[in-house]
């Protein structure tokens, strides 16, 4: 490719990681993937929503050169995946969700044979292994065979493996699935470190909360269909309005604050009560203040008053009709993954 090519590209590649356009991936009779559309901006975690079997894993191995698409096409940075996969190779770092380090070995050595399969003299592999075990919290474990880490220091080292080359563009393909609480915050701080410093990350997950935390925009992603993507406000918005929670301290005022409630709000009648506790949509926050005063002026006092947005747990059931790991799937999601593994 000639200097001057690149250089027509660079502004068109500052701005967008990947751009993909109608990707499709048969297996068979089963269209794992089926016309999925993805634009990431650089400089951000993009997240993509979605149950086992959804099309995930198989979307990320076509933008990693993995797997070649029956249909549609890709580029990362401005660069064909198919047709300058070399150059793509270059500019990203794959996490799956299976560790691909060798038990047998210890960290250190782990990383430095990495390090040395991409190109690094023997000094400066062990030199960038030590850096990325203190990075990631492994320095103490350097040396302990990998057989008798947990399961989180051996996710920790597989994305440390991935981040050898420290590459613009990274795949995280469900980097905390198995992890606990404490660990999966860890990964969090380091998944958010790595975009402070330069880094784009897409970040597959089935965990909503995660999504929440991390991603700028999300896509969800089910049955190989792209079905909604935004922000998460965006997202949330789109499924309906946040709603006001509150508890009246007396039982007998219930009646009385419910009417107070839909008068102030404007809400239809609608509003829930249960054990003194009403729910009401909340479209416009600012009355909430009238709300409050016209509530202590009936001298009704309240024990508990929160808002509640709409979750995005709330935002996959009302797009997908089921949640985000229905049982229903499950026997389609292992077929998925079996014939994804086996390619």
């Amino acid at each position: 490719m000639s200097n001057r090519n690149r250089n027509e590209r660079e502004p068109h590649s500052r701005e967008w990681a990947v751009e993909a356009h109608g990707l499709v991936k048969v297996f068979g009779d089963n269209r794992a993937v089926d016309g999925v559309n993805l634009n990431v901006r650089a400089g951000t975690i993009y997240g993509v929503l979605g149950p086992n079997g959804a099309g995930k894993t198989t979307t990320i191995r076509m933008l990693a050169t993995l797997l070649r698409p029956d249909a549609g096409s890709a580029k990362i940075f401005g660069y064909d995946v198919e047709k300058e996969s070399q150059i793509v190779r270059q500019l990203i770092g794959v996490t799956g969700q299976y560790a691909s380090v060798d038990e047998s070995l210890s960290a250190t050595e782990n990383l430095v044979i990495f390090s040395r399969l991409l190109g690094l003299g023997r000094a400066e592999s062990r030199q960038k292994a030590a850096q990325l075990l203190e990075e990631f919290g492994l320095t103490e474990a350097a040396k302990r065979p990998l057989k008798n880490f947990s399961g989180g220091m051996r996710r920790r080292l597989d994305l440390a493996a991935s981040l050898i080359a420290q590459p613009p563009l990274i795949f995280l393909d469900e980097p905390t699935t198995g992890l606990d609480p404490r660990t999966r915050g860890q990964m969090w701080d380091t998944i958010r470190r790595l975009v402070k410093t330069g880094s784009t990350v897409v970040l597959t997950t089935q965990y909503l909360d995660e999504a929440d935390q991390l991603a700028d925009r999300i896509a969800v992603i089910d049955r190989g269909h792209v079905v909604a993507e935004g922000t998460v406000d965006e997202l949330k918005a789109s499924v309906g309005t946040s709603s006001l929670h509150l508890r009246i301290h007396n039982m007998q005022d219930l009646a009385v604050a419910r009417q107070i409630i839909e008068r102030v709000l404007q809400v239809p009648s609608n509003v829930s009560s249960e054990a003194g506790k009403l729910n009401a949509p909340m479209a416009n926050a600012d009355r909430v203040t009238d709300l409050l005063i016209a509530l202590r002026e009936a001298g009704i006092p309240l024990s508990e008053i929160s808002v509640q947005k709409p979750t995005l747990d709330e935002v996959f059931l009302t797009i997908t009709g089921h949640g985000v790991k229905d049982n229903a799937t499950q026997a389609s999601d292992a077929s998925n993954l079996v014939k994804e593994a086996a390619l």
